[in-house]
């Protein structure tokens, strides 16, 4: 077996355009997504490539891939690739980045690196990760869009989009809500009538109510049969989650915002969370992800990975891991990869190629890469 020796790591960010000129949820307005990342070189020619996501505010990239090359690659150069589970402790526990870290910019930097280093491992040993964390366990990974549910868009636009979605063969699709509380259920009511019963519906807050007004849209939405709601309230707020959960109106759904294993799993002692959706970009990889994904499995709590194609990753972990049930389609960065995730019939391909489905096309390469400082 090769030793894999690190020899380099060159951070690097791509701004890539969203669908259309941009796009709104209830928080935010962006018109690109970041990828922010790193190459690993080792001894051997083989690169892995990871990365982090953001909404392509070039300063605070910035941070990150300065995390990364001041922080990080003192403690990576003339390492294995194949000890990355000490290595990510070496990175989580280094005690002068848990003094300024532990979440954050630290996080998503380091998010980068472990991805990066599972790619080299995987295309060493010539497999496609989810083969590497163990094959298939399932026979295919349905696909739920999101794409089409922006509250930037029209009430027109939304149903167009969302027959649209059923007609490609879409069995799944997710809508935005955080605007005022009236308005949201008249279109999850028009969404649910357009796309019929069999379909499931999930909505996401983003964050934005507080309980009041959570415990109102559900109870004016239940009727409608909603997959879960995502990120009702404020990301880190456990007891009013809690209570929501409580009121047995409707399931919920979290995670994107979470950087700990801790946090989850003080959301599932409290009894807060009903769908987990752990991210590989903003947790600390793929190393702490598993993590989750085991912890609520022994909850027997299915879990629902954040942003399936803007990862890349979490369609292998799709395909390895069984707690995982269903998986986000939004197909911003897709093409800017050599193995894309691609959906057929409602369902994601199952990826071929050896590594994590994160290394770049030269021509993404060349159009989106920013400089670094």
């Amino acid at each position: 077996m090769s030793e894999l020796r690190i020899t380099a790591v060159e951070p690097f960010i791509l701004h890539v355009p969203v669908t259309g000129n941009e796009i709104a949820d209830s928080t935010h307005r962006i018109s690109h997504w970041g990828v922010v990342g790193c190459r690993i070189d080792t001894a051997e020619g083989i690169s892995g490539y990871g990365f982090t996501g953001t909404h392509a505010h070039l300063s605070s990239d910035q941070l990150i891939t300065a995390c990364i090359s001041r922080c990080y690659t003192p403690l990576l150069l003339g390492q294995s690739a194949h000890d990355h589970a000490r290595l990510w402790q070496t990175l989580a526990r280094s005690p002068a980045l848990q003094w300024v870290g532990r979440a954050g910019i630290t996080t998503l930097a380091h998010a980068a690196v472990d991805v990066a280093l599972w790619d080299i491992v995987a295309k060493a040993a010539q497999q496609p990760l989810w083969q590497r964390l163990g094959g298939a366990v399932r026979e295919s990974v349905r696909a739920y869009n999101t794409d089409i549910g922006w509250l930037s868009l029209s009430d027109d636009q939304l149903l167009r989009g969302a027959k649209q979605a059923v007609d490609q063969g879409f069995t799944g699709i997710k809508i935005k809500v955080g605007s005022a509380v009236e308005r949201d259920v008249a279109r999850v009511r028009a969404v649910r009538q357009a796309i019929g019963d069999r379909v499931t519906l999930a909505v996401d807050g983003n964050g934005k109510w507080d309980l009041p007004s959570c415990l109102r849209f559900a109870r004016a939405t239940a009727d409608y049969d909603p997959l879960w709601f995502e990120e009702p309230l404020w990301y880190d707020d456990v007891q009013a989650h809690a209570a929501l959960a409580a009121s047995g109106l409707v399931p919920v759904a979290l995670g994107e915002q979470l950087y700990t294993t801790d946090a989850f799993a003080e959301f599932m002692r409290q009894q807060a969370i009903h769908w987990v959706q752990p991210d590989v970009t903003r947790m600390a990889g793929i190393t702490e992800v598993l993590r989750v994904c085991d912890m609520a499995g022994g909850w027997r709590l299915p879990v629902a990975p954040h942003a399936g194609d803007m990862s890349q990753v979490h369609l292998h972990l799709s395909w390895a891991h069984p707690a995982c049930q269903v998986l986000e389609y939004i197909p911003w960065i897709a093409h800017c990869f050599t193995d894309p995730a691609h959906v057929k019939d409602g369902h994601f391909v199952k990826p071929m190629l050896p590594g994590c489905g994160t290394t770049p096309t030269e021509q993404a390469w060349g159009q989106y890469r920013q400089a670094l400082s």
